[in-house]
């Protein structure tokens, strides 16, 4: 047991040693008091007790740090898989029951792997790893709504206002609904994300997004465009559409780098390096803003073809 403890504190000083706890004047580690307090400390829900729930904050006491610079203890779950009878276990090296990341990744893209890894699994909950489920929700919320939404939106731009969006004084209870359900999405996003819930943050994105396809489908902007009397609402509504996209590439920054950047380019929008997602502010694109060409962000997955 004495051995067992020892292990446990010399693993644990580390934690702090890295960041620069009291190093020596010619020491290549960082200033600690720039990287402490961590806001969370994440760690497996196997190994929260004892060493880290109790010897660790005794550790830190100790040491004369006061309670207002504690790490959050942020405690994950396990990803589980089916064993062959059907029943659920935990996913491990020594059962031989792992999924590879890498394989996947190379298969799906690094992307979409991300995205199911988080939007399946819930902060202190177990998952049942699915290959089907991951493939399921890229189809629908990426592929076919997200996807769509920015497919038709851009195409739409510019079919009838030659990729140009302009300034409309057009503002009814359609385009007041949408722009509510986007400081809503956001609101209900950042507390997410605070919380360290990032499914919840992508279930808020998709709610906009299934909010923006009603949008498009109630007013018709094909119609609009055979009205000459109703070219302002044709020009609220494609600018609305657009605007909502570029708010929901930088919301899915975090998760979908590589994406977001995509859809950003597409959108032909550059944020300034210091916009923060905190900065988000309706009015992202100016009027007379020319959006670029559209092209498939998330090809679906064809399961037929799938082993």
């Amino acid at each position: 047991p004495d051995f067992v403890t020892y292990v446990w504190f010399d693993a644990l000083i580390n934690y702090i040693s890295f960041a620069g706890y009291r190093k020596t004047p010619d020491s290549p580690l960082p200033d600690f008091d720039t990287l402490w307090p961590a806001d969370a400390h994440v760690i497996g829900k196997d190994i929260l007790v004892p060493a880290h729930s109790i010897y660790w904050p005794c550790m830190l006491h100790a040491m004369g740090i006061p309670d207002e610079k504690m790490p959050t203890l942020l405690v994950h779950g396990f990803w589980n898989v089916k064993s062959s009878s059907g029943d659920e276990e935990k996913m491990s090296k020594t059962l031989g029951n792992i999924v590879d990341p890498a394989a996947l990744a190379e298969k799906y893209g690094a992307d979409l792997l991300r995205y199911y890894l988080v939007r399946d699994i819930h902060t202190g909950k177990d998952a049942t790893f699915d290959s089907d489920r991951l493939v399921m929700l890229f189809n629908t919320e990426l592929a076919n709504d997200l996807g769509n939404l920015l497919n038709r939106s851009l195409n739409m731009t510019k079919r009838f206002l030659g990729a140009t969006l302009t300034e409309s004084s057009h503002d009814d209870d359609e385009t007041k609904a949408l722009r509510e359900s986007l400081e809503s999405a956001t609101a209900t996003y950042k507390t997410a994300m605070d919380n360290y819930d990032i499914a919840g943050a992508l279930k808020a994105i998709n709610s906009h997004v299934v909010h923006c396809n009603g949008f498009a489908q109630r007013n018709q902007p094909w119609e609009l465009a055979k009205d000459e009397s109703k070219a302002d609402q044709l020009a609220a509504v494609l600018y609305h559409l657009c605007e909502s996209c570029t708010h929901l590439s930088v919301l899915l920054s975090p998760v979908l780098p590589t994406a977001a950047g995509k859809i950003r380019s597409q959108l032909r929008f550059d944020p300034d390096a210091t916009t923060m997602i905190a900065d988000l502010k309706w009015g992202l694109l100016p009027s007379g803003h020319e959006t670029g060409k559209p092209k498939p962000v998330f090809p679906r997955i064809d399961t037929s073809k799938e082993d």
